[in-house]
């Protein structure tokens, strides 16, 4: 029996949403649990809907479908134009349900329907695009071994089934992170969305068979990480585990890999990523990226830009015009398009950044804008501004993962580049200066797997992304991601040398 709930969308309208688990490109309830999963609204706390928890069970079958379609219906035994045509299906269907998709994701996430729309589903499409270029350019090498008798040459084949867990802050923009590029090397999925924002995963999966892809190729899964996370990175019959989420969890899912059948792992993991502001730099276009930097989706972003460092020389000046930057953020209802930030995703959530907001002001460091609660529902922080900071104070050591930004000074690049450093973490830095020396200079001493220079924050298909250090292992987006998602298999061929035996 069909599983659905009824989701009241802008002017009234209704829109039915799969509650039940997507597996083989049916909507089924859990062979073995009445467990479920309460979707809430973040800007009014109301409960949405309930959706099925998936079980250690449940997410046995979703990966033994998988199993099935790649050994029958995908994998190899689908050409690379047919992989490219499916996915380009599916986008045109997001693309087709846009603005459907962003309310939904508002309700559910809290982002304003707009940034949802626009960016992250403008940016999903064009990333399932960039992939189904590439679903039929796979290609291998040739090598020379002795042109007189042999030659080897390399195939690039799909690893397999795909354990995919994907975080609550980017709903639909990390599902596509994750399912193009498997999709596009020929590899199977077993999807887990966080049990916090699942519900436009499981939209997303009707738009799936209605694309017409084979069943069994996009399984959803909604279940508590604990639960069908830990399942995922354990099974003994899933080839490749990727994770986007925090760094400790990243590390239970490494072990569990390890200590079951030493399945590939990818990991996008958490950041403190630090934002230089040198003298030279154009103050005003500084002050707007570093603005964006820590309040885009509310902060809840891993690449956040939560430190800023200022050159002593413009310190005072760049201060006043960042805090009058932030103060421009209209953060409210993520329904109204003049909204730019909405609430933090969660009550969880919410006591953790009101609980660095509150140790921030505990050890001495000194608020200049926000830092005050709002009454009433809703999960809201508005933007907080420290200054005065030291290295050691929480705020500025561990992830927020919220609207909360450490503001330092330096004097010298030199001092600069060891206070962007200093950090357990190494996934995103910036920095702003119009002395392309220094920009060339710095840029190759920061240590993040992307840094931006006179922008932040903004990201490309077609370039890769990824961390150093704590901030996780591997690369999503560009070509580097189907090598995420790939096995590179050698092959000998004698056409000529005889073996003389015995040796």
């Amino acid at each position: 029996m069909a599983q659905t709930a009824t989701i009241t969308l802008l002017g009234g309208k209704q829109i039915t949403v799969p509650t039940g688990l997507f597996i083989n490109n049916e909507f089924v309830p859990s062979v073995d649990s009445n467990e479920r999963i309460e979707a809430v609204n973040p800007a009014t706390e109301e409960v949405l809907c309930s959706v099925v928890a998936a079980s250690p069970k449940d997410i046995d079958v979703a990966v033994s479908a998988a199993r099935e379609a790649f050994k029958t219906t995908w994998g190899k035994n689908v050409t690379g134009f047919e992989r490219s045509r499916l996915i380009n299906k599916l986008a045109d269907l997001i693309e087709r349900d846009a603005q459907e998709l962003a309310e939904l994701e508002t309700l559910n996430n809290g982002k304003p329907v707009r940034i949802a729309r626009d960016f992250d589903i403008g940016d999903s499409v064009q990333c399932l695009r960039y992939y189904a270029g590439w679903a039929d350019k796979i290609i291998g090498q040739t090598l020379e071994v002795d042109n007189k008798s042999k030659l080897a040459f390399t195939r690039h084949d799909p690893i397999g089934v795909c354990g995919q867990i994907i975080p609550w802050n980017y709903p639909i923009n990390m599902w596509s992170w994750k399912v193009a590029p498997a999709l596009a090397v020929g590899c199977t999925i077993v999807m887990k969305p966080s049990e916090l924002t699942p519900l436009t995963a499981l939209k997303l999966s009707e738009l799936v068979k209605e694309a017409g892809f084979p069943p069994g190729v996009v399984n959803t899964v909604p279940s508590l990480g604990s639960v069908g996370g830990a399942a995922l990175a354990s099974h003994l019959d899933v080839d490749k585990v990727a994770f986007t989420g925090s760094t400790i969890t990243g590390r239970k899912i490494m072990e569990a890999a390890a200590k079951s059948n030493l399945k590939k792992v990818s990991l996008e993991l958490g950041g403190k990523s630090p934002h230089l502001i040198f003298e030279s730099a154009d103050l005003d276009q500084a002050a707007s990226w570093a603005a964006l930097g820590i309040c885009y989706n509310s902060g809840q972003d891993c690449t956040a830009g939560s430190r800023v460092y200022i050159q002593d020389t413009i310190y005072e000046k760049f201060v006043k015009t960042l805090v009058e930057k932030v103060k421009a953020q209209v953060t409210g209802d993520g329904l109204d398009d003049k909204t730019g930030g909405g609430p933090v995703v969660s009550k969880g959530q919410y006591d953790r950044v009101w609980g660095y907001i509150e140790a921030g002001k505990q050890e001495g460091a000194n608020v200049v804008l926000g830092g005050t609660k709002r009454s009433g529902k809703g999960y809201w922080v508005d933007p907080t501004i420290f200054t005065n900071i030291k290295q050691n104070m929480k705020i500025v050591k561990e992830e927020i993962f919220g609207p909360v930004l450490s503001v330092g000074i330096f004097k010298t690049e030199d001092e600069a580049v060891a206070l962007a450093n200093d950090t357990s973490y190494g996934l995103g830095a910036g920095l702003h200066s119009n002395d392309a020396n220094q920009c060339m200079r710095v840029s190759s001493a920061l240590e993040a797997g992307t840094v931006w220079v006179n922008q932040y924050n903004i990201l490309n298909n077609n370039v890769p992304f990824g961390g150093k250090k704590q901030s996780g292992i591997g690369r999503e987006l560009g070509s580097y991601a189907l090598e995420e998602y790939t096995s590179v298999k050698a092959v000998h061929w004698n056409f000529g040398e005889k073996l003389e035996w015995p040796l």
